[in-house]
Order: structure tokens, then sequence, then C-alpha cells
């Protein structure tokens, strides 16, 4: 709990102009409790340093935590205004803030950032998790991706694995791509502390929200679960109440190199499903489930598919034959949203 906590009490809070409400738990800043809630409130640093949450209160009272004064002059608290990182209701409070619709309305920001864990996940898929100055955040869409920029110029780029709500490393899940420069690096020399420089968050693959009722299916091929994790685990950390249904297409059983956490969702969430499929298993596998490529074992499941919104992310030749099958199964192709990534991104 803060020490600024106010009593013991939920308090409610109001955005204007959207009319939006949400109510905060006992110590809870007000940026805590809205990006708990689901309301995108822009936002950077997170302890009160560099002023990206600044709004105003209109009604109510707040108490603020310790904050750098060039984030919110002593004018700035006098004209209303407050951090809303640092800031605690103390009673209802209606603030005034811009919330955040879409990626055109996240900062792209370049930073340097340091590996502070390497950990194998499959022979060939490391996660990479990374840590930006102490100052500094990246607010991000679940779903969104990074570059990591390299000395001659070149980038490589990968989805964040993690949702926004836990930004406090970034996540990403790298595959070993043969002769490739940069996993090269990561697999073979890469060590912790050593410094990056990053860009993002880039793309346009995140959750739609426009109806709210419509069912789910995300498709992910290889390391293509990475997006998926974020976009769940931020559906889930929402308190989102569609139905979700993951299909994850590998080759090999070694393949699905998280192998506890889908599960782990299906029995703590009632929303959720789960079915993995393998391409090529192999006797060592003892693979008794579903077996081919990804998108056949949807439109197995799923003759019509006119009432969902399909997500996939994988190589291309994935995403087109999911295309071309989801099409036939009825999917408006408005309600297809993809991320080829080795189309968007240079491999390696």
């Amino acid at each position: 709990m803060h020490p600024f906590a106010a009593g013991g009490l939920k308090v409610k809070v109001r955005i204007e102009p959207s009319g939006h409400e949400f109510e905060t738990l006992p110590g809870e800043t007000i940026l805590e409790a809205a990006l708990r809630e689901g309301f995108r409130l822009p936002y950077s640093c997170r302890n009160g340093a560099c002023g990206t949450c600044k709004g105003r209160v209109l009604e109510g009272d707040v108490t603020l935590g310790d904050y750098e004064a060039k984030a919110l002059t002593e004018a700035d608290r006098q004209a209303g205004w407050a951090l809303f990182c640092r800031a605690v209701p103390q009673t209802a409070v209606v603030i005034e803030a811009r919330e955040i619709g879409a990626a055109k309305d996240i900062v792209i920001k370049t930073l340097p950032a340091r590996v502070v864990r390497l950990e194998r996940l499959a022979p060939d898929v490391m996660r990479l998790m990374l840590k930006l100055p102490q100052n500094e955040r990246l607010q991000y869409l679940a779903g969104q991706y990074i570059d990591i920029l390299l000395k001659d110029g070149r980038r490589r780029g990968f989805s964040l694995a993690n949702a926004p709500e836990e930004d406090e490393l970034l996540e990403l899940h790298i595959r070993h791509v043969p002769g490739g420069l940069f996993s090269g690096h990561v697999f073979e020399s890469m060590q912790e502390r050593a410094l990056v420089r990053l860009e993002g968050p880039l793309g346009t693959f995140f959750l739609r929200e426009d109806d709210a009722a419509r069912p789910v299916i995300l498709v992910a091929g290889g390391t293509g679960f990475a997006p998926m994790k974020a976009l769940l685990e931020h559906a889930f950390r929402t308190h989102s109440t569609r139905s979700f249904h993951l299909y994850w297409g590998v080759r090999a059983r070694t393949d699905l190199y998280l192998p506890e956490l889908p599960p782990q969702w299906v029995r703590t969430h009632a929303n959720f499903r789960y079915t993995p499929v393998l391409s090529q298993p192999g006797v060592d596998d003892h693979w008794e489930g579903r077996v081919g490529y990804v998108h056949t074992a949807v439109v197995e499941d799923y003759a019509d598919l006119s009432g969902h919104e399909v997500y996939a992310c994988g190589p291309p030749q994935m995403i087109e034959a999911a295309r071309q099958a989801f099409q036939k199964a009825g999917l408006p192709d408005d309600r297809l949203y993809y991320d080829a990534f080795e189309y968007a991104r240079d491999p390696g």
C-alpha cells in the first residue's frame, strides 16, 4: 500500500470529456486504477519524473506522492493540475484527461535498454528481458512491436510479449534464424547487462474493442505466440468478458515453448480456450492432439466465422493461407487483423 493512501475505501473517478468511470482501490493512484480497468491514459515514467500523465483535477481532492518539480510546478498545482501516476484520490474526483484510443495516439520513442535476463525457452527460442532507463517507460498497446536498432543502421523487429500493465521490463521472444546477424548474437554471445537501442512501439496489431461482445480467435505460428501472450494477458488484466480461443501452430512439441502457460489460462479464465496444433509431430512427441496446419484446425472447428474477429501472427505463408480459408468460412475482410512478421521486419 502506498504510504499516502486514502482511508481504506474505494474511490470513484470520472474522466472528462469521455464520461468513463472507475474506482481506485485503497492506496492506488489514478493511473494505476485506470490501467487496471482498461482505460488508457497517457504516461511514460510512472514515477513522477516526466510529466506525461499530467492532467487537471476538476472536482475532488487528491494527495500526491513524491515527484520531481520539473514535472509539476507549484503554479501547475495551484491551477488544479496533478500527476496521475502519483495522485491518490481522497474523495470522489473528476479529472480531465485525453484517453488513448489507437496506436496513432502513442508516442514512438528511441531509447536505450539493458539486457537483464536471457532465458532459453526452446532450442531455438530465447526470452530476452530488457529494462529501460529509470525515468522511462514505453507506453504501447498489447500486440505492438519494437525495432532493435543495430549499429550498421539495420533493424530487427520483435513483438512485445508482455501486457502493457506489466511494463517494468520488456519481454521479447527471439527465434534463432540460421545465419541471422542479430539472433545469432543473442544465442551465441549476448551477455546480461548488454546495452541495446530500440524504437517503438510500432505496428497496428492490437485488440479492437468496437464490439466487446464479438468472440475472438487468435492464430499464432511459432513465435507469433509472443503478441498473443500480450493480448491475452491484457484482456485478463482488464477483466474482458469476450471469449478467446487461441490456436498455436508449431512443428513439434518442443516448439510449444511455454507449454504450461496456456493450460494455466484455461484453468483460471472461463472465457478462454486453447488448441495447440503440430504440423510434423515426431514419434518421441507422443502427441495425441491436433495435427496439420493451424488454419485448417480453425475452420474445422468454426465452419462459420461471420460473427467472429480473428487475429493472426506468424510467417507470411501462414497468414495468406489463413486469410483465404477464413474468407471462405465467412469472415469479413475487415475483421481479420494480422502481423506477418517476416514481411514487416528483416529476419535474423
